[in-house]
């Protein structure tokens, strides 16, 4: 199974700096065949990635979504209007949704249903904030984030699901979590899996780390048998970068 490797741009890039971006990184594709590749714009640009993703390996993802198929949702997103641009993923419970949007388990888990009930697989972000972090709350945080999204998804589903640890205090500050930081929360979350969903349908779910994650590091993480990939924010932003990122990480894998 090939580590799986998402850009998520946040609120970034135009129509035409997406097309640029995916015109660039098209051009350096087969030197990083050994991850899946996958790059989530903001809504405004999903029709240029799509248009210019096409006939590509590489996938397109969304940052956000409703619980909500269709209605009367002034400003929101449904997964119909996501599968129409080719949309396969979608990111889900994002901590910038959690702590700044105010997102709780709940609504994550009305997300996660409706997403796998569209055919769309979830990228699932759990992770502690650094208070939570000095308290030794992790292992706590990531069980109740995941018990709460998770209940009442079926075992066949669980193999469409991506889990991201993105730990709060190392988005955007430069902190990455230490490789073991991110092997143990990767073998917890896991272990959650297996012991709630059985060992050979938590095999299908992947694994990835988030947090701070560059060229320079990005082996050290994905080389971990827990981990599955990464979920990069701003090294994702420049196609030289994550170029850069994402031939590292196949490197990685492939020694």
């Amino acid at each position: 199974m090939k580590p799986i490797i998402a850009a998520n741009w946040k609120m970034h890039k135009t129509a035409a700096e997406t097309t640029e971006f995916c015109r660039a990184i098209r051009k350096e594709e087969s030197a990083f065949s050994g991850v899946e590749t996958l790059v989530c714009p903001p809504f405004t640009a999903l029709a240029a990635a799509s248009a210019a993703l096409k006939s590509s390996h590489i996938k397109l993802g969304a940052q956000n979504m409703d619980y909500e198929s269709r209605g009367a949702r002034t400003g929101e997103i449904a997964a119909f209007m996501l599968l129409e641009f080719g949309v396969e993923y979608v990111i889900i419970g994002h901590s910038e949704r959690r702590h700044q949007m105010g997102e709780d388990d709940d609504l994550v888990r009305r997300k996660i249903e409706t997403a796998l009930g569209a055919g769309l697989k979830p990228i699932l972000c759990v992770g502690e904030t650094e208070a939570e972090r000095e308290q030794g709350s992790t292992e706590q945080v990531i069980k109740k984030q995941l018990s709460g999204a998770l209940e009442g998804t079926e075992a066949q589903h669980i193999s469409s699901l991506v889990v991201a640890y993105e730990p709060v205090w190392a988005i955007g500050t430069g902190k990455a979590a230490s490789p073991e930081d991110a092997e143990n929360a990767a073998a917890l979350i896991r272990g959650y899996l297996q012991d709630r969903f059985g060992s050979v349908s938590a095999a299908g779910t992947r694994i990835q780390y988030g947090g701070s994650v560059k060229a320079e590091n990005i082996g050290s993480f994905v080389s971990l048998p827990p981990v599955q990939g990464a979920l990069v924010g701003g090294a994702s932003l420049e196609a030289d970068s994550f170029s850069a990122l994402l031939k590292a990480a196949g490197e990685a894998v492939a020694n």
